[in-house]
């Protein structure tokens, strides 16, 4: 295992600072590797995103739900959601017929399919499956839900 004062050649003022450093460290190359493996299915990952949120809500649901609900807020989330709908995922909704302007947001079947494949191919190839035991997991958890408190 290398530690991050060596991958990076740094000495760190606190252990503070070094685990904030670590923890950007670690994002950025889970980031990395989650877009390489996102590749294989012409996705981003904000795309993969707003699939979830919609598979999960089981229901049609406004586009601010989904702002509210994404990982990672993105600004250009109309632009991301017509790229969804381009590649047959997500289907746009009228609220009322007297306003078209408002629409909901809901998953196709292309796209419960596309989610399929890929909880298939992220459980063969879980990035802590070998690293980390469930319950090193499970602190882990904690302790970031414990830094955003």
């Amino acid at each position: 295992m290398k530690r991050i004062e060596d991958l990076i050649k740094a000495k760190f003022i606190s252990s503070q600072q070094k685990a904030i450093v670590n923890i950007r460290f670690t994002s950025n190359f889970l980031n990395n590797n989650q877009n390489l493996f996102m590749k294989d299915f012409d996705l981003t990952m904000p795309q993969f995103n707003v699939l979830r949120i919609l598979r999960g809500a089981k229901k049609a649901v406004s586009i601010q739900e989904v702002k509210n609900r994404m990982i990672e807020k993105s600004p250009n989330t109309t632009r991301l959601i017509d790229k969804l709908e381009l590649k047959g995922f997500v289907l746009r909704v009228a609220q009322t017929n007297e306003d078209k302007r408002k629409v909901n947001l809901e998953i196709t079947t292309k796209g419960l399919d596309v989610l399929s494949s890929i909880d298939q191919r992220i459980d063969e190839s879980n990035l802590f499956k070998h690293q980390l035991s469930d319950e090193e997991a499970e602190q882990l958890s904690f302790l970031l839900d414990k830094i955003r408190s």
